[in-house]
């Protein structure tokens, strides 16, 4: 079991702005930060569902190659809001809502590249 991931981002506030508001359509919301003085090392910023984070940014060197990341969600209408969200942050088309029957027939996704290139995907497993 996965209890959280995060990637590396290039510019950290223009990441941040654009994860606050692309999560924020699957009930995502920015929940901890903490700075280079309190970590030792970079900025951070932890986004979840409240109380617990389990996505992190941190400000650095992107991955390379850029990472992917696929957030579940319950409802094919969330996948839309992802999309619509992240678009509408800055995020560059990498595959617009819709379904993946080649990975099951229900796999309903949609994906977007964040500032750095890392793919992020909203995913709905459910059937309409």
């Amino acid at each position: 079991m996965i209890d959280h991931t995060g990637v590396s981002v290039r510019d950290y506030e223009k990441s941040k702005a654009f994860y606050i508001s692309a999560l924020s359509a699957i009930g995502y919301v920015l929940l901890k930060e903490f700075p280079a003085s309190v970590t030792g090392y970079t900025d951070v910023a932890g986004f979840g569902e409240p109380s617990r984070p389990d996505f992190w940014i941190s400000k650095g060197v992107p991955n390379q190659p850029a990472i992917h990341v696929a957030f579940r969600v319950s409802e094919r209408a969330t996948v839309d809001a992802f999309y619509k969200a992240a678009m509408a942050a800055g995020g560059r088309d990498n595959g617009a809502p819709g379904l993946r029957p080649h990975y099951h027939e229900h796999y309903y996704a949609a994906f977007v590249l964040d500032p750095d290139g890392h793919n992020v995907e909203a995913v709905c497993h459910e059937a309409a």
